[in-house]
């Protein structure tokens, strides 16, 4: 199958052709045809295997025939991210796709006086964050009454109570003659009701069981004492200095602390939380990207923004509290066709967050180290009141973002 043979026109399929896209992945094949008849759309499938691309491209094809300019202070389409570190990457790859609409960004963290100003001209695809896009529209920036498509990309991400109150307030202000696309890397149970109250009788397009690992990952566990953990990292992390490794910490604080550690030990370390400032985020990625920095440390605020085809090794530094996490976090790796390795450290206290996990999976994870029934001995009688907590920590962590 070819973009050609999936209904598109010669210029865009030349775009594409110049961004490297020469072939449709499975998730583009079978979603890219249904959305340009205009259908609603849940899409499926893991992460790094083009999902932006399938609800991109329809997208910019349907608002490229309408042949209409945006009016002032007003959409045509709007793609909701949870992260800004999603949104940024959502906005780059649409950027690429087309030079003839206007692409606007809006994310906390940057100036909302600037970006009022930009969406008073109005704009053709805004991307936001939920929490930002609130902001604008009670300060009457922007008017999406004739907004006529809506993409909910990580909708999973949006069940967290704190974008699911903000997707509430913005769904309704569109324009109810629309087309909505909703693309995710799970499905929990939760997403059918999501689908419900959004999508009109969508067509579902998956690619891959909900929380299966990309193929080209090897995933395993090292079970480990919580004070013996920075010296496992260490001791991993200097077999292969020269590859690019993204750490995983439950907390902003526990991240900064990590990177500092591993600073002093002499590796060239960074770190992204919701305690950093969008330019010290942007910045940290950019150096991971470039190379300069080769261990980039970060909460859950990157598992689904951050596109670098060439991270060879993810750990789970701290197990993730909510287990369809784990799926995005490795997914971090084995990107764009290279293959990848993940590496969980499992503490006594983490048991309950592991078994999750495998749950989810449907399969246990490999294991690379210690010894696991020692873990169980330790583990508490009743974790589910210490998950709670958790919980209620990483989505302040989450919302900070």
């Amino acid at each position: 199958m070819t973009f050609t043979e999936l209904g598109l026109n010669a210029r865009m399929v030349s775009r594409l052709g110049a961004l490297g896209l020469t072939k449709p992945t499975p998730i583009q094949e079978k979603a890219i045809p249904q959305a340009l008849q205009g259908r609603d759309i849940l899409g499926i499938a893991q992460t790094g295997t083009g999902k932006t691309a399938a609800f991109g491209i329809p997208l910019i094809v349907a608002l490229s025939k309408q042949q209409e300019r945006p009016a002032p202070h007003s959409a045509r389409g709007l793609v909701l991210a949870p992260t800004r570190e999603l949104a940024g990457q959502i906005v780059q790859s649409l950027q690429g796709m087309t030079a003839d609409l206007r692409i606007t960004l809006v994310v906390g963290g940057k100036s909302i006086n600037v970006q009022a100003e930009k969406l008073a001209r109005g704009t053709d695809i805004l991307v936001a964050t939920p929490g930002r896009l609130i902001d604008l529209m009670d300060r009457r920036a922007i008017d999406l009454g004739r907004t006529r498509f809506l993409v909910l990309d990580e909708a999973d991400q949006m069940l967290d109570i704190g974008f699911i109150h903000a997707l509430r307030r913005i769904a309704p202000k569109l324009s109810k003659d629309r087309q909505t696309m909703m693309f995710s890397a799970t499905m929990p149970k939760a997403m059918a009701e999501l689908s419900r109250d959004y999508l009109d009788k969508p067509v579902r397009v998956e690619v891959s069981p909900p929380g299966r690992v990309a193929d080209k990952v090897s995933h395993s566990v090292h079970f480990v004492a919580k004070d013996r953990k920075q010296d496992l990292l260490i001791e991993l992390l200097r077999g292969h200095r020269d590859d690019r490794a993204l750490v995983f910490s439950r907390t902003k604080h526990g991240a900064e602390r990590l990177m500092k550690h591993l600073d002093k030990a002499g590796f060239a370390a960074t770190s992204i939380h919701g305690n950093k400032s969008q330019g010290q985020r942007d910045r940290a990625i950019a150096a991971f990207k470039a190379g300069s920095v080769r261990v980039l440390v970060a909460t859950d605020v990157a598992a689904r923004g951050i596109d670098i085809p060439d991270v060879g090794h993810v750990y789970n530094y701290d197990l993730p509290n909510v287990p369809e996490n784990y799926v995005h976090r490795i997914g971090r790796t084995a990107r764009a066709g290279h293959s990848g390795r993940a590496i969980a450290f499992c503490a006594a206290d983490e048991v309950a967050e592991l078994k999750a996990i495998e749950k989810v999976l449907g399969t246990r994870v490999e294991i690379a180290g210690g010894r696991p029934w020692e873990a169980m001995k330790a583990a508490p009688k009743s974790p589910q009141k210490r998950r709670t907590r958790q919980r209620s920590a990483g989505r302040s962590d989450r919302l900070a973002a």
